[in-house]
């Protein structure tokens, strides 16, 4: 198997950047703006962060600039999750826990549980990396139904597509059903577009307490933890509820729950992984990828240089 080691670096971004998607000789692809390129490497701005990859890697370079017409279906396939339309209007909260209360799941592991959520009707979801990390017996519990008449439904069969410890985000595949099989599913809606004070809420098993809901406002958009951006809320997120996801009022997942502030005489200090994060790394999921006899697969990502005082 050919190996190669990629490289984060602090580069000024060029004007003439431009989107590409870059096949990689480990068959896996990364899609970026290409802003800078030379005879041994190229430089791809992924979002969250600018990658050095050697030309040697490289099989191809696809310029993504031109804009052809692609089907709602093809994109679904491709991206792998579904972004909300702009038509979106305001709902009740009890509405909107009617309509996507069944695409929010219990995910349990040999040493503990947390929540996730589907993005895919066949089956993708998302949770926090440290629900499972290192674990490979995994389940999934969708709970199927409205009010207080829930059934429980198990799948025992999940994967690990893609783990990325550093953003403590994991995406998984429920397998082994059925091609005609449908999961439902949450659309993704931009965390970019929060204001402070909007209304938001919360699904997800709190110490195994299937489909609890509960409510909150945004009370920073931007907030810098352990070197992450989060988005910080009065949104109740207890053990448990990592890995779920965080809903504005027209029902687009925002954030994904990630942890709480524990201290004495702290309350509404709950903490989401904005929602633009998820996104960037469901797209560059191959960059990513799990390999189980790896733990800490995809790619090595070495520290960036930093300048001198």
């Amino acid at each position: 198997m050919l190996k190669f080691v990629i490289s984060f670096i602090f580069l000024p971004l060029l004007l003439l950047a431009k989107p590409v998607k870059v096949d990689l000789a480990n068959n896996s692809a990364i899609s970026g703006d290409l802003i800078k390129s030379s005879i041994t490497e190229i430089f791809v701005d992924v979002g969250f962060d600018i990658i050095k990859i050697p030309r040697s890697s490289v099989i191809a370079i696809k310029n993504l600039d031109k804009k052809e017409p692609v089907s709602q279906g093809e994109r679904f396939e491709s991206e792998i999750f579904m972004q909300s339309s702009e038509n979106a209007k305001l709902s009740t909260l009890r509405e909107l826990v009617d309509i996507f209360g069944e695409a929010v799941v219990l995910i349990r592991t040999p040493i503990g549980l947390g929540s996730g959520f589907l993005i895919h009707p066949s089956g993708y979801l998302v949770t926090n990396d440290h629900v499972v990390a290192g674990e490979r017996q995994i389940s999934v519990t969708q709970f199927q139904g409205s009010g207080s008449e829930l059934t429980k439904r198990n799948f025992d069969n999940v994967r690990i597509i893609a783990s990325g410890g550093n953003l403590d985000l994991a995406l998984l595949k429920i397998e082994g059903l059925s091609p005609s099989f449908n999961f439902p599913f949450v659309r993704l809606g931009s965390s970019s577009d929060l204001k402070q004070g909007e209304r938001v809420f919360a699904i997800g098993s709190p110490l195994g307490l299937e489909r609890s809901v509960s409510e909150g406002i945004v009370s920073l958009r931007n907030r810098i933890i352990s070197d992450r951006l989060h988005i910080q809320t009065t949104a109740e997120i207890s053990p448990g509820n990592s890995g779920g996801p965080l809903f504005n009022y027209k029902g687009e997942v925002v954030g994904v729950n990630n942890m709480k502030v524990v201290a004495q005489g702290a309350e509404g200090l709950g903490f989401s992984i904005p929602v633009d994060s998820l996104k960037t790394f469901l797209i560059n999921r191959d960059a990513y990828a799990f390999d189980p006899r790896n733990p800490n697969a995809g790619f090595r990502y070495t520290t960036p240089p930093r300048q001198s005082n």
